[in-house]
């Protein structure tokens, strides 16, 4: 109510001091009402004195009063009544804007009404337009209106979360965090959103953003649809394209060299992937609203370890996800430019599907995340399927 205060006490404040004394004191008694008249005099009578009463000690009380009487048309209004009308106008106007903060953060967190929320939000920056504070909110939340299917309002959210991302950067803050607790948390969602939001189209791009977001202890950190999403970019990302250009180059050509050192770039992305995957199967534990996501999480997995470690059991899985959140997240592989030394056994070359189960889904709203690790299997000489094409990761 402070904002709402402020602005009351410096407008409509202003406004009152030049209302008519006639117009604060007993009104005159009002013509009868015409037929064109929407309300009787009384009731706009008692409309004012309630709004007279209140609005400085209930200006909540006082706005609907206001509001009513402005609703109640008069046919041919009295010079009085006239300036009651244009002052009643210009205080509920401030109100309205004083109050638009209190509007936007209750659609936003309590009614999570996105459409509604983002429509006042667009109109605080439009009389506000660096309102980083406004921006940095609508950003943090942005993800929550993937299910909503709404072209404009995803685009929206990106742009919102990237403008806050920013700004925040640049240098600038907000004086109260409040739901979002810190800078940390608010940095760590509006990158969630960037990456959730961008997935499907921009894999590449939405991975370095979505590793971000699981850097701050918030609980994004903790939930098992971030990893699955950081190993479906990685998939439908950098490995689709790598392992597409390696089919191109050099499938049912002799190794070389530069086969050799493409291969070994490859097998960094699969070790990323199984990191991922294997992160998202361990922190779905016994969730039974993640149940059917983990199966599929679960199968992808399995079958990236095994097309990187043909020769091991299956059974080796168990002892990746039983480790995997002791360890940190690791980053996006760097390109590897000159090729390891070869290992000392060698393993026979497998093929995975990986438009079968390779999924990359990053099913349902995110849980409340924490913990970092990765898995890094032994490396093989396995090549990557060439004809595969991952699915798109879903949520």
């Amino acid at each position: 109510m402070k904002k709402i205060m402020m602005f009351l006490t410096i407008g409509a404040t202003v406004a009152l001091l030049a209302l008519p004394v006639a117009a604060q004191q007993t009104q005159p008694a009002a013509p009868a009402a015409t037929a064109k008249d929407s309300c009787p005099p009384e009731t706009r009578d008692a409309l004012y004195k309630t709004f007279t009463e209140n609005r400085t000690k209930d200006q909540k009380q006082a706005y609907d009063a206001g509001k009513k009487y402005l609703a109640c048309t008069i046919a041919a209004p009295t010079e009085s009544q006239t300036k009651i009308i244009e002052y009643l106008t210009r205080w509920v106007t401030a109100y309205e804007k004083g109050d638009r903060w209190n509007r936007f953060t209750d659609e936003l967190y309590n009614k999570k009404n996105y459409p509604e929320a983002f429509k006042i939000g667009g109109e605080i920056l439009k009389d506000e337009p660096d309102n980083t504070k406004a921006i940095v909110h609508m950003g943090a939340n942005g993800y929550l209106v993937a299910p909503l299917k709404n072209p404009q309002l995803t685009t929206e959210a990106v742009d919102y979360a990237k403008r806050g991302l920013q700004a925040l950067e640049g240098g600038k803050t907000v004086d109260d965090w409040t739901p979002l607790q810190n800078q940390n948390v608010a940095v760590a969602y509006l990158n969630y959103t960037i990456g959730t939001l961008t997935v499907e189209k921009e894999p590449e791009i939405a991975l370095k953003h979505l590793i971000k977001s699981a850097q701050f202890e918030t609980p994004l950190k903790k939930s098992a649809v971030t990893y699955a999403l950081i190993a479906g970019a990685y998939e439908t990302g950098p490995y689709a394209k790598q392992s597409q250009e390696y089919k191109d180059k050099f499938s049912g050509k002799d190794e070389t060299p530069e086969s050799k050192l493409a291969l070994a770039n490859i097998h960094q992305l699969v070790d990323r992937m199984i990191d991922g995957y294997a992160r998202a199967v361990a922190l779905a534990g016994s969730d039974a609203n993640l149940a059917a996501q983990k199966t599929t999480w679960n199968d992808s997995l399995k079958q990236w370890f095994k097309f990187r470690n043909p020769d091991q059991p299956e059974t080796g899985v168990d002892a990746v996800i039983a480790g995997i959140l002791s360890k940190p997240l690791p980053p996006e592989p760097t390109p590897i430019t000159v090729l390891p030394p070869a290992p000392t056994s060698t393993t026979t070359s497998g093929t995975p599907a990986s438009g079968s189960t390779g999924t990359g889904n990053g099913a349902a709203a995110p849980a409340k995340p924490a913990a970092t690790p990765s898995a890094t299997p032994a490396a093989s000489n396995t090549k990557p399927a060439p004809t595969a094409t991952p699915k798109k990761p879903r949520r």
